[in-house]
């Protein structure tokens, strides 16, 4: 254990500042709106694991996705770090007290909303109950081993109705996809603890998740 966090993150928090960013993941020079998310690393009963959530189904946008806790970044909120806690505490009913921000990784651009979106990382020093917050926003909320999403056998790729193929895992009941899948892949290449898993893996999207998805 260092100082703020455990050893086994050392790495991840060393080199998430400088994660390369992809072009179709850059943000635009404007017109998009700032949002922050927390990854929110822990030790829980199945070893290290991750904090998500599913959203609602009634929601207008990303509705019954599973994500991390977040959202757009207030003006009282500071800049990122203020936000990605306090979407966290309404969302969970996290205590903040309880958490340390290590480090934060590059803005990625979400197109499909129209937000820049900054993971702001950080360690579960005094875990807290969570659960899911307004139920007209989040449907669950889940403490996801990472030993859970880095077996092989809960990867794969989903095919959305465009054809587009994006990663996806299978974690707690869930099937994570979409922009959540996608930092989840890069932080587990980040962080060393990815495995080979069969990319030849292919599914796609069960009609009930595209038609939530396809809402907006």
């Amino acid at each position: 254990m260092t100082a703020d966090h455990p050893e086994w993150l050392r790495d991840f928090v060393a080199k998430a500042p400088q994660t390369p960013v992809p072009p179709m993941l850059r943000p635009p020079g404007d017109g998009a709106r700032a949002a922050a998310v927390l990854i929110l690393f822990g030790h829980g009963p199945d070893g290290p694991d991750l904090l998500l959530i599913q959203r609602a189904d009634t929601l207008r946008k990303h509705a019954g996705q599973p994500a991390f806790p977040g959202g757009g970044i207030d003006p009282g909120d500071g800049g990122p770090v203020g936000a990605a806690l306090r979407e966290a505490a309404e969302e969970t009913g996290l205590d903040p007290s309880g958490v340390t921000v290590l480090t934060s990784m590059p803005e990625l651009y979400v197109s499909r909303s129209g937000y820049r979106v900054t993971p702001v990382v950080a360690w579960w020093r005094e875990p807290s109950a969570v659960a899911a917050g307004d139920p007209g926003e989040v449907a669950s909320v889940a403490r996801v081993p990472l030993s859970e999403l880095t077996d092989p056998a809960n990867r794969l790729l989903v095919r959305g109705p465009g054809g587009f193929l994006g990663p996806a895992f299978r974690a707690r009941g869930m099937l994570v996809w979409g922009f959540t899948a996608g930092l989840l892949h890069r932080l587990l290449e980040v962080g060393g603890w990815a495995r080979p898993w069969d990319k030849s893996r292919i599914e796609d999207l069960p009609p009930e998740v595209i038609d939530l998805a396809t809402r907006e």
